[in-house]
This record gives C-alpha cells, structure tokens and sequence, in this order.
C-alpha cells in the first residue's frame, strides 16, 4: 500500500520541490475575459499582470472541481485500489476546494481530506511536511494527526503588499483606504490566522526598504521558529527585494533551507504584482 499525496496549486511549490516530494498538483481555474485557464499550466501570474496593465478586467478564480477531484482520486486507485490517498486544499475559508474535495472522497474512498486554513507556501509547507511523514513510513492517521495537531496550528503565513490597486478592483478595499495608503506610500502586512486573512501592520518608504523591516519583524524574538525551512514566495517582486527578505533572513541565522518560490496565479490575482511573503513553521507547544 502506498500513500499518495495530492495538493491544488494555490500551495505555490516549486517544480523541484513537486518533483522531489512526489506530490501531485490539481490545478484552481482562472478566468480571463471569456477565456478559462488552469492555473500554472495553461496561465501563469504574469500573464495576468500583463491582461491588467493592458486594461483587460480583473482575473476571476474558481475551485477544482469534484469531477477533476474524483478524476485525480481514481488514476491512483485504479493503479492499486488498497492505496491511500492524503489530499491537502487550502483554506475552506478562502475557496470552496476543500468542500470539492471531501465530496470527491466520499465517492471514491480511500482519500483523506485536509483543510491547510492557510494559502500560497503556509499551505506549502503542510504539504511538504505530510510529504516528508509519508517518507518515513507514517501511517494515514498520524500524519493526519500531526498536520491537524502540530503543523497547521503552527504555520506563520504573511506577506507584504506593495499596491492596492489589485485589492480595490477585486472589492477587497475601498477606494479611499487605497488611495490613502498610496498617498503615504503605505504596504500593508497582510498575516493568515485560523484559516482568514487580516492586516496585521504598515509600512513605509519604497518596497525594498519595507520588506527589509517586515523581514526583521517577522524572525525577531521567535524562539519558538522551527528552523528546518522557509518560504520567500513573491509575485513577480523586484530582485532587490527578495534579495532583501533573504538577506534579512541569513542574517537570522536560523534556517536550514530558504526556498524561493513564485506566488501562483490565486494570490497573484487578489494581491497584485511585487506582493512578497515570508513563511515559515513555529514549534508546537508542547506545554
């Protein structure tokens, strides 16, 4: 019996780490106009920039599907119908992919949903560790377990935004708060907890300079910090501005491994181009 690890593209990995892990993606849809596209095969985050600049209307996104849901479940299950499957969506909160999921489950079996409450690499790095459980022989149930009880609680998911005008023609803030912050050259840190997003903080000055402070901010006075990885997943952000985020974080002194990543075309469509995160895992309480 093997253990299947099935993922939709919103959790943001790299094609390496996809291919290192053994993971399989479903793809979101997005909708240009009156075109539909899977996200990240047949349409990647730039192309979204580029229809916008160009005065086209904002992207739209829609969940898998529970017929590509099911579809992904059987090519498994045909193979070797004792299989077991761990399917990990992001937040039920922010898309109805989980929902997709758990009915696709019911119909096939042997599938084992996930709600990550998180998106882009917090939800990456729950799927990674599910991976990495799976490696070493865990059981469906404790890698189940422990994603529930000790990685999802813990993810520290965040990232920085560098314009609003995304946010505002998506109707996710108004006309005045986005013409005020960009008035102050303002960049709101954007944090998830419990499965929603809320803005935790703002900045001030030109980018590289805001994500140089919020890179500090978020590994400063972390005890707690798992170091085994962190996430710098960006949409189309400057250089020097992920260069900036990982200088901030060698500097640290705290992580293994930093992977750098590009923010797929879910965050991509709601954040806007130069959107940049830093994510990474606390340690479990154990008190």
């Amino acid at each position: 019996m093997a253990i299947h690890i099935i993922a939709d593209s919103t959790c943001d990995l790299s094609d390496d780490l996809i291919q290192q892990y053994q993971i399989t993606i479903v793809p979101l849809y997005v909708i240009l106009g009156d075109n539909e596209h899977k996200d990240s095969v047949d349409i990647h985050a730039e192309d979204i920039f580029q229809h916008v600049a160009e005065g086209g209307a904002m992207p739209k996104t829609a969940a898998v599907t529970v017929a590509d849901y099911v579809s992904t479940f059987r090519k498994f299950l045909a193979e070797n119908p004792e299989d077991e499957i761990i399917c990990i969506t992001i937040s039920a909160k922010f898309s109805s992919c989980y929902q997709n999921a758990c009915i696709a489950a019911e119909e096939t079996g042997h599938v084992t949903v996930i709600d990550s409450m998180n998106l882009s690499t917090g939800f990456g790095h729950v799927v990674l560790c599910a991976s990495e459980m799976v490696q070493a022989g865990k059981s469906v149930q404790e890698i189940a377990d422990t994603l529930r009880n000790e990685i999802i609680p813990n993810v520290d998911a965040s990232f920085i935004i560098d314009r609003l005008d995304y946010l505002y023609k998506g109707g996710r803030c108004s006309a005045v708060a986005a013409l005020g912050a960009n008035l102050l050259k303002l960049k709101p840190c954007i944090e998830v907890h419990n499965g929603e997003m809320s803005v935790s903080k703002k900045y001030r000055g030109n980018f590289v300079h805001c994500v140089t402070e919020y890179a500090k901010d978020r590994l400063s006075d972390r005890d707690a910090i798992d170091n085994h990885r962190i996430f710098v997943t960006h949409a189309s952000a400057p250089k020097d501005a992920v260069g900036a985020a990982e200088t901030a974080i060698r500097a640290s002194g705290r992580f293994e491994a930093i992977e750098e990543t590009q923010a797929g075309c879910t965050v991509s469509s709601h954040c806007g181009p130069n959107t940049l995160g830093i994510l990474f895992l606390r340690k479990p309480d154990k008190q």
